[in-house]
């Protein structure tokens, strides 16, 4: 079994999620050690919230889960990309698809596309 080193970012490590079939970059989250456990040990993407201080099941309240497909590891043993399968079709806390929803075009920032959900509606 592979050992992650959680020791360079206070307990964490940077973790990427990529869908499955499309490839696109869905966002960019941490875990710590509990969160990757989790993660092994459920098929669901969990991470570490470093603003709530707790374990974070992605989609527990959304209901836009991710279901891990394929998990790869970095060279230094400290960076997880998760290959997922994005249930519900948003992986942003904004409702869009992606975090990564903004496209700097001469030194401002465009939005690519559109919410697929309302967040107000979602975290009330």
């Amino acid at each position: 079994m592979i050992t992650l080193d959680f020791t360079k970012l206070d307990g964490l490590v940077p973790a990427i999620a990529q869908d499955v079939r499309s490839n696109e970059i869905l966002m960019v989250a941490f875990m710590n050690k509990d969160a990757w456990e989790a993660t092994l040990a459920t098929g669901k993407a969990t991470y570490w919230s470093r603003s709530r201080q707790e374990l974070w099941v992605k989609g527990l309240t959304s209901g836009n889960i991710q279901l891990v497909k394929e998990i790869r590891i970095d060279c230094d043993n400290d960076t997880v990309l998760l290959k997922v399968d994005q249930i519900g079709g948003a992986a942003c806390h904004t409702g869009h698809r992606s975090c990564f929803f903004q496209k700097i075009v001469d030194g401002n920032a465009c939005i690519t596309d559109k919410p697929v959900f309302d967040p107000e509606e979602v975290y009330k």
